[in-house]
């Protein structure tokens, strides 16, 4: 099987894996309260869902990279957001809208076109340790600033969920084109090091869209879907030496692609946000009331039997003594 069809095939799968963990977490994040902390999290059923099917994207997301560039495996991700707009209305138990329709067809066409621009060989550069290290760095600072202290739970928290997914897969093409090279010891600082910045910069990006599908699905995952990609590609343009086909002329269906795609991705974005919650939490039952209001007065039930037989006594003596 050709390399690049290997790739997109593998991207196509991971997409709907990760557009399944995306609503089964934004489903989880609207039936919990902003209080609700990791540890808590840990013992729901949903959440492990997530994590599972999240974990299955990125196996196959991996296996991706081992066969195509980071300028045409990333770009495919947008379509988790593709996936996202039926997944999410059949949760809600609503039809897909006229507007979603239109982004999702923009978001493909605009695909397509970046997929004729980023085609290309299979990787063979690989990011050094210090480079693994600097952009760990700057991964780091970036994130910290959007997610700094204050911030309302939302679109900073998916941009920065985004940039470390981006990052974490730059990584672990890294990792994975090394460790088969046989050029050199499996185990060496370079890969171990490489493979600790992998793992948490998934686990941070995990946790950053949990905090940001608070506020929805929608506009966060739109969020998450583009920065994804530019952060990823950035690293394969700048360190990796990748380039676009056609050189300067490859420019143009790449810009005309990634308008086309941005623009169906603001239409997804705004369609999900302006529909119903796709999770809106089940009300909690009200605790029974001490009193019972029907039509009049309140009837408050009495602390005890016994107050009521000695008073029907006393007043049965009374009535005797007369």
């Amino acid at each position: 099987m050709n390399a690049t069809l290997a790739a997109v095939l593998l991207s196509l799968v991971s997409a709907g894996a990760y557009a399944s963990a995306a609503v089964a977490q934004a489903r989880l994040a609207a039936g919990t309260g902003p209080s609700t902390g990791t540890l808590r999290l840990l013992g729901r059923g949903a959440w492990w869902s997530a994590v599972g099917l999240n974990a299955g994207g990125a196996l196959l997301h991996v296996a991706a990279l081992k066969y195509g560039p980071l300028t045409l495996v990333q770009p495919l991700g947008a379509l988790t957001l593709v996936a996202a707009v039926p997944l999410g209305a059949h949760a809600a138990g609503r039809r897909v809208s006229r507007t979603e329709w239109r982004g999702t067809l923009l978001t493909l066409l605009g695909l397509a076109a970046l997929l004729l621009a980023a085609g290309g060989a299979a990787p063979h550069d690989t990011l050094s340790l210090p480079e693994a290290m600097g952009v760990g760095a700057v991964t780091m600072a970036l994130v910290a600033a959007l997610s700094r202290p204050g911030t309302k739970p939302g679109l900073r928290h998916a941009a920065a969920s985004g940039i470390t997914s981006g990052v974490a897969s730059a990584l672990t093409q890294t990792l994975t084109v090394a460790a088969t090279d046989h050029s050199g010891p499996l185990l060496s600082w370079r890969l171990v090091s490489v493979a600790l910045l992998v793992s948490f910069f998934a686990l941070g990006g995990l946790l950053l869209s949990q905090t940001a599908y608070r506020g929805g699905l929608g506009a966060p995952l739109a969020v998450v879907t583009l920065a994804n990609p530019v952060a990823a590609a950035a690293i394969g343009l700048v360190l990796l030496g990748e380039r676009l086909q056609g050189g300067l002329a490859g420019l143009v269906p790449a810009l005309v692609g990634a308008l086309a795609a941005v623009r169906g991705v603001i239409l997804l974005s705004r369609a999900q946000a302006a529909s119903p919650s796709e999770a809106a939490p089940v009300p909690a039952v009200p605790s029974t009331p001490s009193r019972v209001v029907i039509s009049g007065p309140a009837i408050t039930a009495p602390r005890s039997a016994e107050p009521l037989v000695l008073r029907a006594e006393s007043a049965g003596a009374r009535s005797g003594s007369r």
